[in-house]
């Protein structure tokens, strides 16, 4: 679940800003996030958050944001499974709404160009080195055959044996929906074995690729790949700095009672 639990604070923060947005269940008058395309039957963790927020709602009721608890379970999920911690900024609230169509629009990343890309994190705050380290952490969890498909049939920068390998569960006329590891060889461990991978032409997300495909961000692959102790470092750097986008303080938003439904 670490991988899930990194991810749901990451997309949290895209959209509309850590806000706990994403956790919003859809009402007659809001279409929320989680059935966006890039959540639908692919985030996971929900009710990890939910039972966290449950306990701390009965030892101070109405003090801690659900989107300070995505951060703080974000920050454990990495330490959990070998990853880095850091100190988490705390005093988030919480979004009153929360939009499908913003985020398909702040998540159609997986279609753009490495120039794209760093000009998505960019306009977050995030520096190339942050977007790289960020990555990083595609050495855990899985991916849908859906987003990976174009990518082990349609494109050449690839490992010619990793696809062959990739392609038993993902078969090219179906399978959408299959689960597949970003990392066969550690899935479950924080390391740098995702820039190895790269290196090796066996990143498994077109998103994941293109970090290594003659352009600027190739010499910072090379650097973690070879240096697990600066990515860890970086990849907390980053993690913070991305825990910083547009939260709501003072008296904007609110305090949930319940993660999934405005008070």
């Amino acid at each position: 679940m670490a991988a899930y639990l990194i991810r749901l604070h990451f997309h949290d923060c895209f959209v509309q800003g850590c806000d706990a947005s994403i956790l919003l269940d859809d009402t007659p008058s809001m279409i929320g996030e989680k059935n966006a395309a890039a959540n639908k039957n692919s985030i996971r963790g929900y009710e990890v958050i939910h039972d966290a927020k449950s306990e701390v709602e009965k030892i101070c009721p109405g003090v801690v944001s659900c989107a300070d608890i995505l951060a703080v379970a974000a920050r454990d999920a990495s330490f959990a499974v070998g990853g880095p911690s850091w100190k988490v900024k705390l005093g988030r609230r919480d979004s009153t709404t929360a939009s499908k169509t913003l985020s398909e629009r702040e998540f159609s990343i997986f279609q753009v160009n490495l120039e794209g890309l760093i000009s998505i994190f960019a306009n977050k705050g995030l520096s190339r080195r942050d977007m790289v380290a960020l990555s990083g952490s595609h050495t855990l969890g899985q991916a849908r055959c859906f987003f990976f498909k174009n990518r082990i049939y349609n494109q050449s920068n690839i490992d010619a044996g990793f696809a062959k390998i990739r392609r038993q569960k993902c078969p090219a006329s179906d399978g959408n929906s299959n689960l597949a590891p970003l990392d066969l060889v550690t899935p479950n461990s924080f390391d740098n074995n995702y820039f190895k991978n790269l290196i090796q032409k066996k990143g498994l997300l077109e998103t994941d690729q293109i970090l290594f495909s003659g352009g600027p961000t190739d010499n910072i692959v090379i650097e973690y790949s070879r240096d697990p102790t600066a990515f860890k470092s970086d990849f907390a750097t980053a993690m913070i700095k991305m825990g910083d986008i547009q939260p709501l303080i003072g008296m904007e938003g609110q305090i949930r009672n319940i993660c999934s439904a405005v008070n």
